[in-house]
């Protein structure tokens, strides 16, 4: 039996009591151990075990989710970036203080949008959108290095705007640490889109537009009319508080090259329209800055568009590159999912006054590109370039007629992304020089001949601090420093620990100039 025996003392010594009571002796008590003990401890119990299935289920999920895929990059969400606190020199937005002048800066980061990121290359339907663990954890990131670099301008593309908890982390996150933000989704229910984040320390935003193209790829822009919070000197006695124009983009991936006309039909609408935003609102010349992901490299048909319109790429400014083809891959920000890299990400820069063709000329210098490119591509040389044209004219002479045909059996017209009739029109305008209604061999020559960077150098120059203010005076920016990160891609290598995204963040600082220039109306 389970009883308590004890041992009666001898009768000559002294009862002493017993020093290690039995456990009955304390169920035997009314004491405040029996409340503790059937009460509050299998309370506690269910509580621990509770938040241990919990976790368990949670570690089960990762580890789930981490032997379903192979990738290494999946069960390490960032390997390359596993450091809580990101690395001193990469945090241009305070380079400003230490450069000891005013300045701005400038981030542009298309960050993947976990519908797109692919986890599985044998799966290609696994996306990172199935998984919260994982977009979290990488979107987390990103946040904490934007927080830290704390750019004056916050470019992003690819931001899931279909998925409310993202959305709400990365407006509530900025917003407090300053920043307005604006969204801007895709057409058609794409799921992705744009979002951009002003610095309130740095810009007041005056105005903002949305741009849509409504074409083959459901891609749209953003434009942001910002003014600087604090005026920047133009000399001794002067200053004034600048005006920029921003716009931040994505364009269309060149799945294959009759694409590209609409890639540079995109460009050539934001240009469009940024010309008429500036004439319907009356503002004088202004810095222009437009970042995004441009998918195309600086070999591209956009590239020498943007050029030909007084852009420059300001990563290149920073290093000294050219627009050789000697430095076109010195650099890249892109491994698309074929697993090819390359340059496309870039944060152009246009000073006020800065000389440029008409943009009807450039748009069509650029097309005739595309079309001489396609001619090329099926192994066309010059004069048959020109029998290919030509067709069955009777006459050694292109008609129209035989112009839209041949456009149509390269893809460039006859689609719902190619050239509508009015671009086609203004093409054969451009063609036929002296408006006879045929091109000959001589002004083909011309078209065929034509060099994308002949457009003029820029006409504006630093003032001379100790002169007055001229009538042709503006405020331009220079580039004072331009990095992408991670850093292996500013030698043209792609890291295979770095996933964070497919694309590399750049970011640019600038800071203002005193410029003097000629004239030039809208």
């Amino acid at each position: 039996m389970n009883q308590d025996i004890t041992v009666p003392p001898p009768s000559n010594s002294v009862h002493k009591p017993n020093l290690r009571p039995t456990l009955n002796s304390y169920f035997n008590k009314p004491t405040l151990f029996k409340a503790f003990f059937f009460c509050f401890l299998p309370f506690l119990i269910s509580l621990f075990l509770i938040a241990y299935l919990n976790q368990s289920g949670k570690n089960s999920e990762m580890v789930l989710l981490a032997g379903f895929c192979n990738d290494s990059d999946i069960a390490n969400v960032d390997s390359s970036e596993s450091k809580s606190v990101p690395f001193q020199e990469t945090r241009t937005g305070h380079a400003c203080s230490t450069m000891g002048e005013p300045c701005i800066s400038c981030t542009t980061f298309n960050i993947l949008a976990p519908i797109y990121k692919r986890l599985d290359q044998q799966n290609q339907s696994v996306r990172e959108s199935d998984f919260r663990a994982f977009w979290l954890a990488r979107n987390k990131k990103i946040v904490n290095w934007l927080l830290y670099e704390r750019s004056s301008i916050i470019c992003l593309q690819e931001f899931w705007v279909g998925n409310e908890e993202l959305v709400h982390m990365y407006e509530e996150s900025l917003g407090a640490a300053g920043y307005d933000t604006f969204k801007l989704a895709r057409t058609n229910n794409r799921g992705d889109g744009l979002l951009t984040a002003i610095h309130k320390e740095y810009f007041k935003v005056l105005n903002r537009r949305e741009l849509f193209f409504n074409d083959f790829g459901d891609r749209v822009a953003q434009l942001l009319h910002v003014q600087s919070v604090a005026p920047f000197s133009i000399n001794q006695n002067e200053s004034v508080q600048q005006e920029i124009i921003i716009v931040n983009t994505h364009l269309l991936f060149p799945h294959d090259s009759s694409l590209s006309i609409v890639r540079l039909h995109q460009v050539y609408q934001i240009l469009q329209y940024l010309e008429a935003y500036q004439r319907e609102n009356k503002l004088s010349q202004m810095p222009v800055i437009l970042c995004g992901d441009w998918n195309g490299s600086k070999r591209g048909h956009v590239y020498k568009f943007l050029r030909s319109q007084g852009f420059v790429s300001s990563y290149d400014i920073a290093h000294e590159y050219t627009d050789s083809d000697a430095d076109a891959h010195k650099w890249v920000s892109h491994r698309n999912h074929r697993g090819n890299i390359c340059g496309v990400d870039f944060i152009w820069l246009r000073n006020p006054h800065k000389s440029q063709k008409l943009l009807k000329i450039s748009w069509a210098e650029a097309a005739f590109g595309i079309i001489k490119y396609q001619l090329k591509k099926v192994s066309l040389a010059e004069n048959d370039a020109f029998s290919f044209l030509r067709a069955d004219s009777s006459g050694n002479h292109v008609t129209y007629s035989a112009f839209c045909n041949a456009l149509r059996q390269v893809n460039l017209t006859g689609l719902s992304h190619g050239l509508s009739f009015q671009e086609t029109k203004d093409l054969w305008v451009q063609a036929d020089a002296d408006g006879n209604g045929v091109v000959d061999y001589e002004e083909f020559k011309r078209i065929w001949d034509a060099t994308w960077l002949q457009h003029m150098d820029e006409d504006c120059s630093l003032e001379d601090s100790n002169e007055g203010i001229a009538e042709d005076e503006a405020i331009g920016f220079a580039v004072k420093k331009a990095v992408l990160f991670p850093h292996e891609v500013e030698k043209g290598i792609w890291p295979e620990n770095y996933s964070l995204s497919d694309h590399a963040r750049l970011t640019a600082v600038f800071s203002p100039v005193r410029l003097r220039c000629s004239k030039q109306s809208l």
